[in-house]
């Protein structure tokens, strides 16, 4: 990969001034060894304007016309240690996927966070989205796979990464899949990445909505479907950040924000808002008394996926495997 001395200095400095979302996200956390789960590193997959890191995981054998699920870590995390623990490389070798698993760099952000609250990295062709825009095509292209069958998720900075993805490069992805993350735009419109997470910030859905759309000027759709986990205890991304994204991409979609479909999973407040063609736009779960964190149900059991751990934490249920079900991956 390459990329000049001024982007580093000037990255670094950014960082610097940020280090206090080291607090803010997740604290150091064990890592798992690529070696060990079975990820790969992947260079040269472009231009990587962003200085990320590519790894992946494919299960041998794997046929082509599979689908490809990119998967984004939260702050302190690596690539191997979250795609793991998560269950998403479980289940990548159980349905017959492969996984893509953006790593950020110290030389980004110091507490490895992606910088979803920066503009030079949130936007179409630029930094560290465009770099993970660079590494689905790659993947696509080696593992010759359906890439109208392209997912994303990730965890707080990671998941907030995601809404990034959504909404500058919707062409990409079929779905969406936000943990504890936060909407597109929001440190912009809030005024800061704080206010954003422990407040959020006073939007319509119109104009949550337009935020994405700006994202992509001209772009006639379809835009990705959203599924959000939060923990309804998570004092690090505050649950309003949930309502937020449900009201920006209910909006983007061309659903009006009331819930269709309100009942349980797992035990768990769940909610489906359709479209006009009466598929789900955005889906709700509201894990009760959760913090911040992966939702995960280790076990053997079919609906069952991920290994507890700090930040990843057994509440019987695995988002990893909902996600995956809802978007016709097992």
């Amino acid at each position: 990969m390459t990329h000049t001395s001024a982007r580093i200095s000037t990255r670094a400095r950014a960082a610097a001034v940020l280090l206090a979302l080291l607090a803010l996200f997740l604290p150091a956390v064990p890592q798992a060894s690529a070696a060990a789960s079975g990820v790969q590193e992947v260079t040269g997959f472009g231009a990587n304007p962003g200085a990320l890191k590519m790894f992946r995981y494919v299960p041998d054998g794997l046929p082509g016309g599979r689908p490809v699920v990119v998967v984004m870590h939260g702050c302190t995390q690596n690539a191997a240690g979250y795609g793991t623990g998560s269950g998403w490389v479980s289940l990548a070798e159980r349905w017959g996927f492969s996984v893509v698993l953006p790593q950020q760099t110290s030389g980004n952000n110091l507490s490895s966070c992606f910088n979803w609250f920066q503009a030079g990295d949130t936007g179409r062709g630029q930094g560290e989205a465009a770099s993970v825009a660079q590494m689905v095509d790659r993947q696509v292209a080696d593992a010759g796979a359906d890439p109208s069958r392209v997912y994303v998720t990730g965890l707080s900075a990671g998941g907030a990464m995601t809404a990034v993805m959504m909404a500058a490069y919707p062409e990409k992805f079929a779905a969406g899949g936000v943990v504890a993350g936060l909407p597109y735009g929001c440190a912009q419109a809030a005024g800061s990445p704080y206010v954003c997470m422990y407040v959020g910030a006073t939007q319509t859905a119109k104009q949550w909505g337009d935020r994405v759309r700006a994202a992509r000027p001209g772009y006639a759709g379809p835009w990705p479907r959203l599924t959000v986990f939060q923990g309804s205890a998570d004092y690090t991304v505050k649950p309003v950040n949930m309502t937020d994204l449900a009201e920006q991409w209910t909006d983007v979609r061309g659903a009006d924000q009331v819930a269709d479909v309100s009942d349980t999973v797992a035990g768990f407040p769940h909610q489906v808002f359709r479209d006009a063609s009466g598929g789900p736009a955005v889906e709700t779960y509201s894990v009760t008394g959760m913090g911040h964190g992966q939702p995960v149900d280790p076990g053997s059991g079919a609906a069952q996926c991920g290994t507890a751990g700090a930040y990843i934490l057994d509440v019987n249920l695995c988002a990893a495997q909902v996600l995956g079900r809802s978007w016709g991956l097992g």
